[in-house]
């Protein structure tokens, strides 16, 4: 099990204090008249807010980027956990984006004690995981209180208001309603982009990365999608990753250039070790993305 290091409150003058909350599930900010849960339920300006959002990153780091040992992936010759023991289980691949997506949720909500990884070698995948788990066989799936669940944004949304730790939804209002606009849109941007792989004309992806961009500008209080860290980062994060890479290496199209919102969020995301931790090898990415949108040109 993970321990991470003990950290002591900031004080920010004119603000107030940040203070860890016992066993690094979640961050108080106390303000000087008032306190309100981290991430959501203020507004000050970016350039205002920026040494706490620094601050809250690192402490997001210790709750969530504890030095966690990742299992080896199970494979057909692996043996099948107990299904009758209560515990709760995400099955993910160690290369799936959308596993990726509720790996990140879990480590940011700091659930590492309470959600046990199981990878699946999706190439050997063990026959138990279709029979007993979960029939669709595939990734991610959590099982939960003797049900298993699957689709990744159904996913992120369940943990997030499930489990304990750190909201990743802002709770009503306009910021709700943009972050489910964007949401929807993903599987949208997904194809725009891969549409784009074959051929050397990069317009529809760059449409897409336009629109990501001037969604980025909606609020000024942070450098995410929502101004603050939330569940629509974390659903377009393992897709921009590999489109960041593979676009680079085989059409030396850099998606931030000219696009300094998008630089600024891949930046940000960057810096949070609850996403960190989840990346794979770039090489590999971008190996993997050749062989299957390349390898009949």
């Amino acid at each position: 099990m993970a321990i991470p290091t003990p950290i002591p409150t900031r004080v920010f003058p004119g603000f107030g204090t940040i203070t860890p909350e016992p066993h690094f599930t979640c961050i108080a900010i106390k303000f000087s008249s008032t306190s309100t849960p981290f991430p959501f339920g203020f507004s000050p300006n970016k350039l205002q807010l920026r040494p706490l959002l620094n601050t809250t990153r690192n402490f997001c780091a210790v709750a969530t980027g504890v030095q966690e040992v990742l299992p080896t992936p199970l494979t057909s010759t692996s043996p099948p956990p107990s299904m009758v023991d209560g515990a709760t289980r995400l099955y993910i691949s160690y290369t799936c984006p959308y596993a990726q997506r509720v790996w990140i949720t879990r480590n940011c909500k700091g659930l590492q004690d309470k959600i046990q990884l199981v990878p699946i070698d999706l190439k050997d995948r063990p026959s138990w995981y279709k029979d007993k788990v979960y029939p669709p066989n595939k990734v991610p799936a959590l099982e939960h209180k003797n049900e298993v669940r699957g689709e990744s944004l159904d996913l992120i949304k369940y943990i997030d208001s499930h489990f304990e730790g750190p909201s990743l939804s802002p709770s009503s209002g306009p910021a709700m309603e943009f972050a489910e606009e964007l949401l929807s849109y993903t599987d949208t941007f997904y194809k725009t982009v891969v549409s784009s792989f074959k051929g050397d004309d990069v317009t529809e992806a760059c449409t897409a990365f336009d629109y990501i961009e001037t969604v980025l500008s909606k609020y000024d209080d942070g450098p995410f999608f929502l101004g603050q860290f939330s569940l629509v980062d974390i659903a377009y994060a393992p897709f921009i990753e590999r489109f960041q890479l593979f676009l680079m290496d085989v059409k030396n199209y850099d998606i931030g250039f000219g696009r300094p919102n998008l630089a600024a969020w891949m930046e940000a995301m960057n810096n949070i070790d609850g996403y960190k931790i989840t990346r794979s090898n770039p090489k590999e990415l971008v190996e993997s993305y050749k062989r299957r949108f390349l390898a009949n040109i």
